[in-house]
């Protein structure tokens, strides 16, 4: 007889409030997809110009366990990125449990041509994940590995 654990990834429900009339509660574009789709919620076009960075706002805000326990990760579309340049300025966002403000995305065109982003765009997808918060120990040394202190590359091809 197998033994069977259960392993806790956070809320199953995570209240969104709806911020402006023209706000959307973000949703995922297939049963399998991962992210929930932010959408502009902006009254008017944004052109993003070659180089240029913008706030895109979402018009929600979001509940996140205060505890820490799980964080919402905001990232590209990568359909965005791969056919027109358009990425995250940042990176990844990171949305911190005890944060209730506006979610946005910060837009960067690293294209050559320039993007005009029309109120209620799909600019980026929001992600929840659970989140480890170890107590952090000094220590003068570490154990030893085979890898060491092997850095980028280290382990070949």
């Amino acid at each position: 007889m197998q033994k069977t654990e259960t392993i806790s990834l956070g809320p199953a429900e995570i209240r969104v409030r709806l911020l402006r009339p023209n706000a959307r509660l973000p949703k995922r574009a297939t049963g399998g997809s991962v992210g929930y789709d932010l959408c502009a919620a902006i009254d008017e076009p944004v052109t993003l110009q070659p180089g240029e960075t913008a706030y895109i706002d979402s018009g929600i805000a979001i509940e996140l366990p205060e505890d820490a326990s799980v964080a919402g990760l905001v990232f590209a579309r990568s359909g965005l990125g791969s056919k027109h340049g358009i990425i995250l300025a940042n990176g990844v966002g990171v949305i911190d449990g005890d944060y209730r403000g506006e979610c946005r995305s910060i837009l960067y065109n690293r294209s050559k041509t320039p993007y005009t982003i029309q109120p209620g765009d799909r600019v980026a997808q929001l992600v929840f994940v659970p989140v480890l918060t170890p107590r952090l120990i000094e220590a003068a040394e570490l154990s030893e590995t085979g890898r060491g202190a092997g850095g980028y590359g280290s382990t070949g091809r």
